[in-house]
């Protein structure tokens, strides 16, 4: 009996972490540990203020984990996953969680963001408190509203805007007290990436889509064009590392060149897959692209 409910708790678990989507939510990690190298080229480590950058990290990812439980529950009682899903499938549309549950779990996430963003407030003044309530609101119009944001063109602007230039800018002014350009323009480079998961999930997704009414980036442009801005998307960040250099003068961020030939791999796996499945590896693949050009990125930051 005792090892029977152990089992039930792991199955639960795990049915909990596949909701959450945690094959991306490094796009919530990478911006923090970029935003914390870069605050340490600039200003040295024991100028930082460590806390905040960790709660501020922890704040992220509830953000993406709520975002993501409430387009699962949403999207079930929106009658938008159904039996044709390509893409991996979703705890509610299977019948593993009860959508009202998933929901109550969505908003503990962020009231466990909103809880931290009090701490990060503090530290940090009212550009964090805009800039929060901004981003747990649009994680919540995500999926709902008159007119959600994952239904039209502008998914991929979000993206951009809040887990590109918000998260690394905001966790750079939470370390340092202060906003450079360099965090700018990494947080452009990262947001890139991030926008480019969310193109290959639209595009993956553009049947279903249309036949929900949904009118997203890729159905907007078509096949062709959407494999064009992808390719654009991907390979962009590489030449923002030129601004950079020059804004970091003496770092050799140029180490983040290494991760190119893999997204030139993902870009050209991306022009040639049929549609299907395949494209969810093919995600999975860009948001490990991000985390590469991170990790490479904060490296060459810290040397």
């Amino acid at each position: 009996m005792v090892e029977s409910k152990a089992i039930s708790r792991l199955e639960s678990i795990r049915i909990w972490l596949a909701a959450s989507r945690p094959r991306t939510l490094s796009l919530s990690l990478a911006p923090a540990a970029v935003a914390a190298a870069l605050a340490v080229a600039g200003a040295g480590a024991g100028a930082l203020r460590w806390g905040a950058v960790l709660v501020a990290v922890l704040a992220s990812a509830l953000i993406q984990i709520a975002t993501n439980l409430h387009n699962d529950a949403a999207d079930f009682l929106r009658g938008a996953d159904g039996h044709g899903r390509i893409g991996p499938k979703r705890v509610c549309a299977e019948g593993l969680i009860d959508a009202a549950t998933v929901e109550k779990g969505a908003r503990l996430c962020f009231a466990g963001a909103a809880a931290g963003g009090l701490y990060l407030v503090w530290v940090g003044g009212w550009p964090i408190l805009v800039g929060g309530a901004l981003s747990i609101l649009c994680g919540w119009l995500y999926s709902s509203g008159p007119r959600p944001i994952a239904a039209t063109p502008f998914g991929e602007l979000t993206v951009l805007v809040f887990f590109g230039f918000f998260a690394v800018g905001g966790a750079y002014w939470l370390a340092t007290g202060r906003l450079d350009a360099v965090a700018l323009v990494a947080g452009a480079a990262l947001g890139l990436f991030a926008a480019a998961v969310l193109l290959v999930n639209n595009h993956r997704d553009r049947a279903e889509d249309v036949r929900n009414g949904r009118r997203t980036l890729a159905i907007v442009l078509g096949p062709r064009a959407t494999g064009a801005l992808f390719a654009l998307l991907l390979l962009a960040p590489y030449l923002l590392l030129i601004p950079m250099a020059f804004l970091l003068p003496g770092r050799p961020i140029w180490t983040a060149l290494a991760a190119a030939p893999y997204s030139i791999v993902i870009v050209a796996r991306f022009l040639r897959e049929p549609p299907g499945p395949g494209f969810n590896a093919i995600l999975a693949q860009t948001a490990q692209s991000q985390a590469i050009f991170a990790l490479l990125l904060s490296f060459g930051a810290l040397v």
